[in-house]
């Protein structure tokens, strides 16, 4: 991203990149905290979510959004069962529709909860 933008400055660069991926500190994926999740059918295809699991963020009609608008009713209904289901787990979106996670500091606050189960380890 610091390619793609020479003139921001750190902050700017930690707040883009927070909007897609989260902070890069607090990394959720490498803690074993989040995962990336979509539904296939029998076959292994990707059903239709409105876009593919692979789909940049940050795309104009902010499709990747797991509210988005403008949405097909197919790609609505999936995105809604996907939520439902593991939001009944406990599991936590991020924001975009196939970013989840339990136990890091997002799921933390959205949850309530009074700390994170998972965060970095300073090592001596």
């Amino acid at each position: 991203m610091a390619r793609s933008h020479p003139t921001w400055q750190a902050a700017e660069l930690r707040e883009a990149a927070s909007r897609f991926v989260s902070p890069p500190d607090i990394a959720p994926h490498c803690a074993g905290a989040a995962v990336d999740v979509t539904l296939i059918d029998h076959l292994g295809r990707e059903l239709d979510m409105g876009t593919s699991i692979y789909a940049p963020s940050e795309k104009p009609d902010d499709a990747c959004y797991i509210n988005a608008a403008d949405l097909t009713a197919r790609a609505s209904t999936n995105r809604a069962l996907l939520s439902y289901v593991l939001s009944s787990a406990g599991v936590t979106n991020y924001g975009t529709w196939w970013h989840w996670s339990y136990g890091d500091w997002y799921w933390a606050l959205r949850t309530q909860q009074p700390a994170a189960l998972y965060g970095p380890v300073d090592m001596p």
